[in-house]
Parts: C-alpha cells; structure tokens; sequence
C-alpha cells in the first residue's frame, strides 16, 4: 500500500489525532518551499514562541507565532499548490468518506488550510528539537 493510502485509511480509522493537521501537512508536499527559506522562517518564529511562554506547550491555528510563519510563507501561488495538494488527497479519499469530507471542507477553507499547514511545519520544527 502506498503511504499516503495508509495514512489516509488511518485517518479514517481515527488513529491519527487531528485530521485537519495531517492532511494540510500531506497536501503541503504540493507547495515546494526551499529548504533555506522554511528554515529562516522558522527561526525567526522560534523567537516569537518562547516569547510566549513555554515552547512545548500546545500551539493553536490562531496562535501568533503560526498566524506569523503562514503569513512569512505566503504568496498566491503557493497557496494555490497547496489547494492542488488538497484536489489530489480528495481523489485519493473517494473510497473514504471522512477524510475525504475534511479534505473538501479545507478545500473551501484555504485560509484556514494555509494556517494549518503553517502550524504543521511548526509543529514539525518543535517535534524535531526533542
């Protein structure tokens, strides 16, 4: 099986926590950053999340430190890979009903869509310090 089929069928199995997060992060292999640009970008995040408070605590799509690296990252055209990302995993989910359910809903939602991957790559660069 294909590691995306699986982890989509996990998702609809419920196995994997927030299937928002997972799938924003799966539909962000579509957008393509530079490696040197998401690195910077994430730095100069770090310093906005422990000047919050504890780095390990949980961080929210309307967190500011996510709401900062989203808008960092953004232009139009990553936004639309993004929402291409999304097309894809929908076509993958037809067999699926929830994930493809969620993927449709963040298809209409690119906005939220763009902060939840921006909080997936943050959360990516959080996990990796430990």
């Amino acid at each position: 099986m294909d590691p995306v089929e699986d982890l989509l069928t996990r998702l609809e199995r419920g196995e994997l926590g927030n299937p928002d997060a997972v799938l924003t992060y799966l539909a962000g292999d579509e957008v393509g950053l530079p490696d040197a640009e998401l690195n910077e970008a994430r730095r100069r995040v770090l310093l906005l999340v422990a000047s919050g408070g504890d780095p390990h605590r949980e961080l929210g799509v309307d967190d500011r430190a996510v709401k900062a690296l989203a808008s960092d990252l953004w232009s139009e055209e990553r936004r639309e890979r993004l929402a291409a990302g999304l097309d894809g995993l929908a076509l993958q989910a037809r067999e699926l009903p929830l994930v493809r359910e969620t993927v449709l809903a963040l298809a209409g939602d690119l906005d939220l869509a763009w902060r939840l991957y921006a909080l997936s790559l943050l959360a990516e660069e959080l996990g990796s310090e430990d």
